[in-house]
């Protein structure tokens, strides 16, 4: 795969972004930690303080999908970068005032998490402006990098933080973090997207169009229904996997704590191998590799039924991290080469939407079944959502391509 240099703006734009996915996983590893030393909080707690960190995604994903294609893209992650250090700012403040509680963690986690949404939207369309067609996975394979780096980070450096110097140091970081994704991103360039037409349509008008452009291409509407099955899949895993691990693999909470670290180590194994991988082979073949590794990671986790051994379910969650980047980097490579510029933004809101909304469902069915049937049938359920995910691409137009489409 040939690939052209990426220019100095973009490396502008790769710093920013590593600068604001490290906040934002400091800030999220920070907060229930915060919340059980300082309030005292339980479980019912730190889930309404995770919903709310999460509720954006699923509620403002189009609405800021459509500003992404209306406004330019470096001000509206300049707005949602501002938003986020805000936000933080405000928990600094609340951390030292008679203030503090779940309500206000709540409610500034939201705003950070609009910030969150906004970044993430604008991201895609921007990159497609800074960086050469022929590098566009070498510029998304950095800045998943720099995400599964921060994944990985975040909750070890959150954790020391707080213990050795207290909840102020991980926020301060945390708001220092993302004063320098701001800085950063004002040096980049104003990029103007070219629009067909510059009326203003009503929104709902764009966000269908949007949704009309992923579920009419051939290509796109594969990928969309993999990632909701292999979303669903993945939540429901989640939701059974602690207590089956302690209850039933017999699993201290150290050894838990390092499987699930271990897919942040395969998240960032899978950023480094994704260049080479598309250089490698087909770009259908090389977008396969995510959910056959999500079969193998079930696979492997299931087999744990019969030999209840800690290295499977390890093994399960390296996969879990490798496999899907690979395929986060190279479907979101496929969707900026075939989406029209002016369009990108409802485009990406889509998958987004689409993703998050996955979850919370996936998580509500893994529950409901490890409850009804045992995490047994948990498991059994999750391994066929991910030989299903992997049906549907396989036998897709998407497992065909050799090479990126023309627009």
């Amino acid at each position: 795969m040939r690939t052209s240099p990426l220019p100095p703006a973009f490396s502008t734009l790769a710093w920013s972004n590593l600068a604001a996915q490290s906040a934002e996983q400091l800030s999220l590893a920070a907060a229930p930690l915060v919340a059980v030393l300082a309030l005292g909080a339980g479980p019912g707690d730190i889930g309404t303080l995770t919903a709310f960190q999460t509720l954006p995604f699923l509620l403002l994903s189009l609405p800021l999908g459509v500003l992404a294609d209306r406004l330019l893209r470096r001000r509206l992650m300049l707005w949602s970068e501002a938003l986020r250090c805000l936000a933080l700012l405000g928990l600094l403040l609340v951390l030292h005032s008679s203030a503090l509680s779940i309500g206000w963690m709540a409610v500034l986690g939201f705003a950070g998490a609009i910030g969150t949404v906004g970044f993430s939207v604008a991201a895609p369309g921007l990159v497609s402006l800074l960086a050469p067609r022929a590098s566009l996975a070498q510029a998304n394979a950095r800045l998943e990098l720099a995400r599964s780096a921060a994944f990985a980070a975040g909750p070890a450096v959150a954790g020391a933080l707080v213990s050795w110097a207290g909840a102020t140091a991980a926020f301060s970081v945390a708001v220092l973090l993302s004063s320098a994704a701001i800085v950063m991103l004002l040096r980049l360039p104003e990029l103007a997207v070219v629009r067909a037409s510059t009326s203003r349509r009503h929104p709902l008008r764009e966000i269908a169009e949007g949704a009309s452009f992923v579920w009419r291409d051939v290509l796109l509407r594969p990928v969309a229904i993999t990632g909701v099955i292999f979303n669903l899949s993945w939540f429901a895993l989640q939701s059974s996997y602690v207590p089956y691990a302690i209850r039933v693999l017999g699993m201290g909470t150290g050894a838990v704590g390092f499987t699930l670290a271990l897919y942040g180590a395969g998240m960032i194994a899978g950023a480094l191998a994704t260049a080479r991988v598309m250089g490698g082979l087909p770009l259908g073949r090389a977008i396969q590799i995510g959910p056959v590794a999500g079969v193998l990671a079930g696979a492997s986790l299931a087999a744990t039924l019969i030999i209840p051994h800690a290295a499977l379910a390890g093994l399960c969650f390296f996969l879990l991290g490798a496999g899907p980047m690979v395929w986060t980097i190279t479907t979101t490579t496929l969707r900026q080469s075939m989406t029209p510029d002016a369009m990108l933004g409802r485009v990406s809101a889509v998958f987004l939407t689409a993703n998050a909304g996955a979850r919370p469902l996936g998580a509500t069915l893994g529950g409901l079944v490890g409850s009804q049937w045992g995490t047994s049938a948990c498991l059994l359920m999750v391994l066929a959502g991910f030989v299903l995910q992997a049906v549907v691409i396989m036998t897709s137009r998407v497992a065909r391509l050799r090479e990126l489409p023309a627009r």
